[in-house]
């Protein structure tokens, strides 16, 4: 499973259950969101006991994309036999506050912020 344009990447890693977003998201409006919700629910239909959400180098994240990492969660949450991990970065700005209220949605999520 992958997503690749010239602003950004998504993929998930089946072997280490982990979905990898790189570059810029700034996608107009939740209809241009699809594929990657798509790829975000394919990911836990494979139902691993640990997933990961590596965001360390996705430099930009705009609020419909936010919206659909917070729905993502929710969903992680109600499966109820999925660990999450979330992995951002001190160094990219909107991380920091905006994946620490992920918390609030699930408060079991291990957030790892390097």
């Amino acid at each position: 499973m992958e997503i690749k344009t010239e602003d950004y990447s998504i993929w998930y890693v089946p072997a280490t259950a982990t979905v990898i977003c790189q570059g810029s998201l700034r996608l107009s409006g939740m209809d241009e969101y699809v594929p990657i919700v798509q790829l975000l629910n394919d990911a836990i239909e494979t139902q691993p006991p640990q997933l990961t959400l590596n965001l360390q180098e996705l430099e930009f994240l705009n609020s419909s994309g936010i919206n659909v990492l917070s729905k993502f969660v929710i969903k992680v949450r109600q499966t109820g036999n999925i660990n999450l991990m979330v992995r951002g970065s001190r160094n990219i700005p909107w991380q920091g506050k905006s994946l620490k209220n992920l918390q609030r949605l699930m408060p079991s999520l291990q957030l790892e912020l390097e």
